[in-house]
């Protein structure tokens, strides 16, 4: 589909009347030093109540953002944010939390409902939780955290009833014009939660699609990483692309439920799209990958090297043009792409910023998300069984032992707390985050803290039918 549904939705309403002074103090469409704001009003995720963008430009102060009490999430969920240490004006982070009610589709009516208001178990409801992570600005966040689970809902009432029935029939429409098709799709070992899957990668693919043409449209950069956890029949569908992590943290084991992106681990997609199209190479880089930066003395020299083919490593003798920058060099989250600092792809990321040269990526770069699941059904959930979700800026000060231990003594010592869920969240927050020594921000152990956006879901699994919560 179009993106008309989100110009309707969230660009054509701009109009501050009836509003009152939130509306008044939103940014409209204006030149600001030279570059246009955001088509999308900034503003911290609904369920915050209250969070004003003044407070985010707080000079030096961090403090940590929490729902309030009255107003609990779903599941009594638990969440904390806290700006960037004056890495940018906005916290470039953003989340949403609501129910998606799943109705059977009744085509021919207008598909542009205000389903956001209709949380009625008329079929399927499911849970959703979601993470973005902008970069370059927030704009791209902002999209996707009003968008995917519009996305997601449509996707999967386009397959309700596949969904609902033990084996997906051949025809969505339940004819067998074969004989043998339930018999083709059993060969296949095409289950239900592979229809579930199907239908987030083509909401991602299509919530893509849409803020590229958005952020076109109002000629700007940059995009955003997307962690999406979806509760549905029983099963827990976690989809990332990007360096958001989702940790399930049980009291004797740690699953993660989440592959992040990174250059290294993307490195063959990129250098495929680089041979593909080598105009984006803008005829400064090298789409080759060596141990380091090859030097006018290696010409001629046969060398390491690796190509989008080859997992492992062969030699080549060395041309001229293989002295350019390298498109990819660097290990793990240090890895370098481009000559910018690693940013793994996700919604929107539609261009790179190249030293000075700026080159253009469409949305072919744009890649699936990762699906991992977890079924909530057959294992014995026990009542401090819970998820973590977070942005990087959490992870890349504490290691999965790290948060996996304070969620632990945390709950053990909190078991009687009813908040105690979002509590954990703050406190996850507060340890990534450290305190202000001086100029520098840093963890108890005097070594550097996050400097990052943090934001942080913390998901309790254990009688989840009973913790229903709010819907937004």
């Amino acid at each position: 589909m179009s993106s008309d549904w989100f110009k309707r939705r969230f660009l054509s309403s701009r109009s501050a009347a009836g509003r009152g002074q939130e509306a008044a103090q939103e940014p409209q469409w204006q030149e600001r030093e030279g570059r246009q704001l955001l088509p999308l009003p900034y503003r911290r995720p609904k369920f915050l109540r209250g969070v004003s963008c003044s407070e985010e430009r707080q000079s030096g102060k961090r403090p940590v953002r929490c729902p309030p009490r009255d107003r609990p999430l779903q599941w009594n969920t638990g969440y904390a944010e806290v700006i960037n240490a004056q890495k940018s004006e906005f916290n470039e982070d953003q989340a949403t939390c609501c129910q998606i009610s799943i109705r059977k589709k009744d085509y021919g009516k207008e598909d542009d409902q205000e389903w956001l208001i209709l949380c009625s178990t008329e079929y399927l409801t499911g849970y959703y939780w979601a993470l973005f992570d902008g970069h370059g600005g927030p704009e791209a966040a902002i999209m996707a955290s009003n968008y995917l689970h519009y996305c997601i809902k449509q996707k999967l009432e386009d397959v309700v009833r596949s969904i609902t029935e033990d084996c997906p029939p051949m025809h969505l429409n339940g004819q067998c014009v074969c004989q043998s098709d339930p018999q083709f799709v059993e060969e296949k070992q095409i289950r239900q939660e592979d229809i579930v899957i199907g239908a987030l990668e083509k909401a991602f693919q299509e919530c893509d699609e849409v803020i590229g043409q958005e952020m076109e449209a109002s000629n700007q950069s940059g995009g955003c990483t997307a962690l999406a956890a979806l509760y549905l029949q029983g099963k827990l569908y976690v989809a990332n692309a990007g360096d958001s992590r989702a940790l399930l943290v049980r009291k004797q084991s740690i699953i993660p439920l989440s592959t992040e992106f990174t250059p290294e681990t993307e490195r063959q997609r990129i250098q495929h799209l680089a041979f593909i199209y080598p105009k984006l190479l803008a005829d400064e880089f090298t789409r080759f990958e060596f141990p380091r930066r090859l030097k006018g003395d290696d010409v001629g020299q046969k060398v390491l090297y690796r190509d989008y083919s080859m997992q492992g490593w062969g030699y080549k003798t060395v041309e001229k043009d293989d002295l350019k920058y390298p498109l990819i060099h660097g290990h793990g989250k240090q890895a370098r792409l481009l000559g910018t600092l690693a940013v793994s792809r996700g919604l929107g990321d539609h261009q790179l910023k190249v030293i000075e040269t700026v080159v253009e990526v469409k949305p072919f770069l744009s890649c699936l998300p990762k699906v991992e699941i977890f079924d909530l059904m057959v294992q014995n959930i026990k009542e401090d069984d819970v998820l973590i979700m977070a942005t990087d800026g959490l992870w890349d000060v504490l290691s999965n032992e790290d948060v996996a231990q304070v969620v632990r003594r945390f709950l053990e010592e909190n078991k009687t707390d009813p908040y105690r869920f979002s509590e954990l969240a703050k406190c996850l927050v507060w340890k990534a985050r450290g305190r202000k020594d001086g100029y520098y921000w840093t963890l108890a152990n005097n070594t550097p803290a996050s400097y990052d956006d943090i934001s942080v879901f913390v998901i309790p699994l254990h009688n989840k039918d009973e913790k229903l919560g709010l819907c937004f």
